[in-house]
């Protein structure tokens, strides 16, 4: 498969569909507030895991992740053990520490619920979150899921600096395994709680260093998606070698680029780092690589080889980000 034909396939991909949806979505909300973005202001802006809240020494983290209806329905223990570990993901992804989360359920009966709830308390369990309430409609006509969560940080990792210079670096937990037929890459479920834990505890260490100001967690858009949210946020381009990219063996690039895994993480971090970090993901059998390079263009080119296309052009179109954005418009964002 050419880069053209991995690109053209990444841009009709349901998770970049979904991204491209929160530009919308923000606008809307923005034109209906009495003052416009400035109601929506917070410690950092549209485009980040979580709303951060400047909270006396540190800040307040809040996230929230709605699961695909389908994927609840029929995966419905999953869906409620990724519900959880995924707002996990998020607080980490911003340097900071989970508290609680909160869940909205929504189920033809009790029964119908069990699995939900039981895929739930095992994430619960082994990233050591507790579930403080909820709310609960048990006679819906279709099932439904979403949670919340609370956490602070000492210091921040933001989708907002990066800088021209940077290397881009990708880090993901390659032990795991596909949950067919959907695109989650699984390397959380039976693994020893103390090791993903300890995992997690990275993203905080390398913040509070001053070793990383800039980071995101691989989400439904994978790892392009990401780095195409985490780059238009800072307002830079890059060039990104899909040959760099960590991936399992066996597992076909194109697909590879559309995974959502339990551990995925993006990070721009200023070349004289770069070495030290990876040591601290290797350290813990975590791949870490160098992806590409940052630059002050407004495109993102990605290359195998001598064969590059322009997966995106921020100059000409944007991602997540609403058109004509105010550098200083501060907004809240669900990922």
């Amino acid at each position: 498969m050419s880069v053209a034909e991995l690109v053209a396939g990444l841009r009709e991909s349901r998770g970049f569909r979904h991204k491209t949806d929160i530009a919308g979505v923000v606008s809307s909300l923005a034109q209906r507030l009495p003052h416009g973005a400035r109601d929506l202001a917070q410690a950092v802006a549209l485009g980040d895991d979580c709303a951060a809240l400047t909270d006396g020494e540190g800040y307040l983290l809040f996230a929230i992740e709605g699961m695909v209806s389908d994927f609840v329905q029929t995966m419905p223990w999953f869906a409620g053990y990724s519900s959880v570990m995924v707002n996990v993901s998020d607080i980490y992804a911003m340097g900071g520490r989970p508290l609680a989360v909160v869940d909205a359920l929504w189920s033809e009966n009790v029964e119908a619920a069990h699995e939900v709830l039981a895929g739930m308390a095992a994430a619960s369990v082994a990233y050591g979150v507790p579930i403080v309430g909820g709310h609960t409609n048990a006679r819906s006509d279709q099932a439904q899921l979403a949670v919340s969560i609370v956490g602070r940080a000492k210091a921040l990792l933001s989708s907002f600096n990066a800088r021209p210079g940077d290397r881009l670096l990708m880090a993901v937990d390659l032990r795991g395994r596909f949950e067919e037929p959907y695109p989650f890459w699984n390397a959380s479920v039976g693994a020893p709680a103390t090791r993903l834990r300890g995992d997690l505890e990275l993203l905080p260490q390398l913040a509070e260093s001053g070793l990383c100001d800039t980071a995101k967690d691989i989400s439904m858009a994978g790892a392009l998606g990401t780095a195409l949210m985490l780059l238009e946020c800072s307002r830079v381009g890059a060039r990104i070698d899909l040959d760099a990219i960590p991936m399992p063996a066996d597992v076909p690039l194109a697909r590879w680029l559309t995974a959502f895994p339990s551990y995925g993480y993006l990070l721009s971090v200023r070349e004289e780092q770069v070495k030290t970090i990876q040591a601290r993901f290797a350290a813990r059998s975590l791949a870490c690589a160098e992806i590409g390079t940052v630059d002050d263009t407004q495109a993102v080119v990605v290359r195998r080889g001598e064969d590059a296309e322009v997966l995106w052009d921020f100059s000409g179109e944007s991602f997540i980000l609403p058109a004509q954005r105010s550098p200083h418009a501060c907004h809240a964002l669900p990922d």
